[in-house]
Parts: structure tokens; sequence; C-alpha cells
């Protein structure tokens, strides 16, 4: 494989950061866009590298944009700060031949409070993650934004490791910030919501990730998820008809 340079954008991310940057010290360069946090990330950070950069927070889309510029090498490798690339992954990821691929997907084996999820389709959980400099760009989504590839896209044997969040109080906070970004985009697209949109869509959303996609292989765990996931969808919907009835 070519040298890869590894970007990582990071908001209050001391809990995280340095197992994050651990994973990949092997790598050629790493690449810290920090939005200003008020804890130790950027100290830490610095324990890994020196090319950290303080940028204020514009959104995922332009923080992770920006981070790919600044990338010197062809190949870059992006990661969220609670994620980890295992041994078994880094060798793949240095022995590989990239051929005629612009990117590479890689699954992630998804975590909630340490224990595996393989339902909700937290099992089949493919990002695209190691791509080309010069072939990738992202969409415009305000969330769960998605790198762009031209060309062809393979996907590694080898899985990333995901830790979502380390408690309740932090995943109600995130979906707090997420559903408002939702809603906005919702509202941009001149969705429309009334009371039975919002009563609909939260219970399909819990019937889907609980039955469906068979949440209830992970006991408590699927229950929770499953729950989550429609307090979720009826925060994004209930958003959205705020935004639709403000004057």
């Amino acid at each position: 494989m070519n040298k890869i340079s590894v970007t990582v954008i990071t908001k209050n991310e001391e809990k995280n950061i340095s197992d994050c940057l651990k994973s990949v010290a092997w790598a050629d360069e790493i690449i810290v866009v920090d939005s200003e946090s008020t804890d130790r990330t950027v100290e830490l950070a610095k324990q890994f590298t020196d090319k950290i950069f303080i940028r204020n927070w514009e959104g995922y889309v332009l923080q992770k944009r920006y981070a790919l510029s600044l990338a010197a090498n062809d190949w870059v490798l992006s990661l969220d700060a609670d994620e980890r690339i295992t041994t078994e992954l880094k060798d793949e990821i240095i022995n590989l031949s990239p051929g005629e691929f612009s990117g590479f997907k890689i699954r992630r084996k998804n975590f909630l409070l340490k224990k595996e999820i393989t339902s909700c389709g937290w099992g089949k959980d493919y990002q695209l993650r190691l791509f080309k400099k010069d072939k990738t760009d992202l969409n415009e989504r305000l969330v769960h934004e998605k790198f762009i590839v031209e060309g062809k896209v393979g996907t590694l044997t080898n899985p990333m490791l995901h830790y979502t969040f380390s408690s309740f109080s932090e995943y109600f906070s995130k979906i707090n910030y997420y559903s408002s970004l939702k809603a906005q985009e919702l509202f941009t697209r001149k969705k429309r919501v009334g009371a039975w949109t919002i009563f609909s869509h939260t219970i399909t959303a819990f019937f889907a990730f609980f039955f469906i996609r068979r949440g209830f292989k992970d006991g408590i765990y699927g229950l929770i998820i499953s729950l989550l996931h429609s307090v979720s969808t009826m925060m994004n919907y209930i958003k959205l008809w705020e935004l639709q009835n403000k004057k």
C-alpha cells in the first residue's frame, strides 16, 4: 500500500482520542482537526501527532472536507474519535494492493456499553473510510454524512471497532443535536408533518429495529437500541413540526 494519511475530526473527545490515535500510530501521517475543544483533547492528541489544526465548527461535512484537504498522501483513512483500527485491519491495509479500486469500505463492529451488537442493522454496518484523496468528496447532508468516491469501491475483510457511547446521558445529548440537524434537513426538503406522522414514524421505528432487524436477538441491549431509535425518530419529527409552525 502507498503512504497513508489518517484524518480525525474532534470536539471534546478526551475520553476517546488517545485510544483512537494509538490504533493508527503506524500511519505515515495523522491529521487532527479540532473544533475548539475545552477539555484535554488537543493535549492528548499532541502525543501522537504535531499536525493538529484548530477550526471553528462548521458542520460535519465542512470539517471532514477540510481535514481531507490537508492530507499530504494519495490515500486517506478517515476515522471518528470513537473508532479503533485493529491489528488485523492494520496489517490488511498495509499489505493492500489497491489495483483498480479508488476506495474501500470497512465493516464496523458496533458496541453498546462494551457489548458487541449484531442485530438492529448494526452487524452489517459498512462505511467507506479508505480512499484516494483526489477521487473523494462528501455529500451535503447535515447529519450522517457520507464520503463519495469516483471509481470502483472494494470491501476489506477485517472490521474496525466502534464504541458508540459510554453513557445514556451522552447519547441523549448526541441525539438532541443530531435530531435538530435532521429536522432542519427535512424542513429544507419541504417535508410536512402532523400528529399521525409523528406517531406512526415513532412506532414504526421501534418495530423496524426490534422485529424486522431482529433486535430481540441482543436481549435488553436490542430492546434499548430499538427504543432509543424510536425516541430519536420522534424527536426528528417533533422538531420538524416546531420548525414548520414557527412564525
